[in-house]
């Protein structure tokens, strides 16, 4: 299914009842490529996707940006597990008729998509894992971090402003792209998400801290994971740190590490245009061992 409608600045926001909640969610874009379902990160809803990001991945493919339980309209409560996460976009999915995709996972996302592929592998053809983390991994989103929690504790940081410090490097160059990032989160006017309170938040910590645990080898879960994948992340993130990428290129079995420069967390926003030519050119590939 496709739209007219190409841009997260106008797409719709539909609703659809599956699993026993209502699940908030725009789609839009048209092409011969497939469906290309985008995870958000932490406490972000479909008002979160930058354009810059969203819509050049439209012009060749349908996007589908989701809210999870308990995010912006969607109903139920937000799980305090991956897991829990997972089974609500593939009840979403189901819900679809969509019996298999791409994914674009950011983030928190980006582990929600890790989780979806080993229990259902089918799901996924692809997979594009940015800013995100092994189960296991270290370092996941700690806010008490002087780092973090300094624009956290910030008053003087309203909206979307706190973005701009924590997704983007303490450089002129990257403070200015985060700028800018802020700019284009606020051309849609219309039918907006509401922002994540602090009940959200403190789920998807929770969640941050079981995904941090693991039994057995470490990373050994990786291995499973054959889809072609992505794996892109800033040099700088101070959120999830780059040797999560790190691991997830060493350990899943058919990776690319992709790592830009000058760049936090946000390094999909900061480089958008080489982002989704790079990331475009990967859904655009096939065979299962040709990641390009």
């Amino acid at each position: 299914m496709t739209t007219e409608i190409a841009s997260n600045i106008t797409a719709p926001t539909r609703f659809l009842e599956a699993g026993g909640e209502r699940y908030a969610y725009r789609r839009f874009g048209a092409g011969a490529g497939r469906s290309l379902l985008c995870l958000q990160h932490f406490t972000g809803t479909l008002d979160n996707w930058d354009p810059a990001v969203s819509d050049p991945l439209a012009a060749g493919r349908e996007v589908i940006l989701f809210e999870s339980a308990g995010i912006g309209r969607s109903s139920g409560k937000v799980p305090a597990t991956i897991a829990g996460m997972a089974a609500h976009t593939l009840a979403f999915l189901d819900g679809l008729a969509l019996n298999s995709c791409d994914v674009l996972g950011f983030s928190l996302g980006g582990m929600v998509a890790q989780e979806m592929a080993r229990a259902r592998p089918s799901i996924f053809r692809r997979m594009i894992l940015v800013g995100t983390a092994p189960r296991g991994g270290d370092d996941i989103m700690h806010l008490e971090k002087p780092s973090l929690a300094k624009p956290l504790g910030d008053a003087s940081l309203k909206g979307y402003a706190v973005l701009q410090k924590l997704f983007f490097a303490p450089t002129e160059t990257s403070q200015a792209a985060g700028a800018a990032f802020i700019e284009r989160l606020m051309q849609r006017k219309a039918d907006r998400e509401p922002v994540s309170g602090p009940a959200v938040a403190q789920a998807q910590i929770a969640a941050f801290r079981e995904w941090e645990t693991f039994e057995g080898e470490r990373f050994a879960d990786l291995r499973s994971i054959e889809h072609p994948t992505l794996v892109v992340n800033g040099v700088h993130d101070e959120m999830i740190p780059v040797f999560n990428s790190y691991r997830l290129g060493e350990n899943l079995p058919n990776a690319v590490l992709l790592t830009y420069p000058d760049a936090g967390h946000g390094s999909l926003f900061q480089f958008h245009a080489p982002f989704t030519k790079q990331a475009a050119a990967f859904l655009a590939a096939d065979g299962p061992f040709a990641p390009y």
